[in-house]
């Protein structure tokens, strides 16, 4: 099997932020297997699915992405209770394990990625996992139990651009997308700085309007905005957007752009 340096382990599988985190939590003694080999350096290379977890660090879903659906969940006063959920890019199974935990009565668990899914939500039975599938070429037809009421969106090396479409056919109307909006992900290559980062907050303003009008021209309304709570795997700053398919018309876009971007561009 593969193996992976453990610091590239624990930036995986979401208990660090940022690669450069990993040796402060390593030296002191707190990184450790599941099988409880403390681990020495951050260098060491083990079979790439060696779980790890940091010693004292409370987790409260299988992976610090639930994170930031527990914040659209506050912020934009969302109510899973008893709803079909769509988690797409489910990787680790965050988004999964939050939308459970608030009461989702089933959640599609898409990846198109395999066996990355944490093993209790991948025998969860209200979770259908839907491994080694790229949304692109999904159907309403390959949604067994029912189509979606929610969708929740957390991809990467992908543009929204090419997942918004056949989701406006799988979505029941008047369904809700939270979406992850990512700029270094959005941006064209010479908009990207070193080691894969975007600073520059003309850059969001430009993917934020963007992707809003892409979502927008596909019938999903923009309802809300705010900055995720965790960044990217590499620093990177991201948004969460709140649609609504065929929602009530919303002309505050320009505004609600300028307050999440307020503390970028002075």
């Amino acid at each position: 099997m593969k193996k992976k340096r453990v610091d590239e382990l624990l930036l995986e599988q979401n208990l660090i932020q940022t690669i450069e985190e990993a040796p402060a939590y390593i030296l002191s003694g707190k990184v450790f297997t599941k099988k409880e080999v403390k681990i020495l350096t951050a260098g060491e290379k083990l079979p790439a699915n060696t779980e790890l977890y940091i010693k004292g660090l409370e987790k409260k879903y299988v992976s610090r992405g639930g994170l930031k659906l527990e914040k659209a969940i506050h912020s934009f006063h969302l109510d899973l209770n008893n709803k079909v959920i769509l988690d797409i890019g489910a990787s680790t199974g965050g988004f999964t394990d939050v939308s459970l935990q608030n009461g989702a009565k089933l959640v599609y668990a898409l990846d198109v990625g395999t066996n990355q899914l944490a093993w209790e939500l991948r025998n969860h039975e209200q979770v259908v996992v839907m491994e080694q599938t790229n949304f692109r070429h999904s159907v309403l037809e390959d949604f067994k139990e029912g189509p979606p009421d929610l969708a929740t969106i957390d991809v990467s090396f992908i543009s929204l651009d090419l997942i918004l479409p056949p989701l406006s056919s799988i979505l029941k109307d008047k369904g809700e997308v939270v979406a992850l909006i990512k700029p270094q992900f959005e941006a064209e290559k010479e908009e990207v700085g070193e080691g894969g980062i975007v600073h520059d907050p003309l850059v969001y303003r430009k993917v934020l309007e963007y992707i809003i009008e892409v979502a927008e021209d596909l019938s999903f309304v923009l309802q809300d905005l705010t900055i995720s709570p965790i960044t990217g795997s590499k620093g990177n700053t991201e948004f969460l957007a709140y649609f609504i398919k065929e929602g009530p018309k919303n002309s505050k876009r320009k505004l609600l752009i300028n307050e999440v971007l307020k503390n970028f561009e002075k």
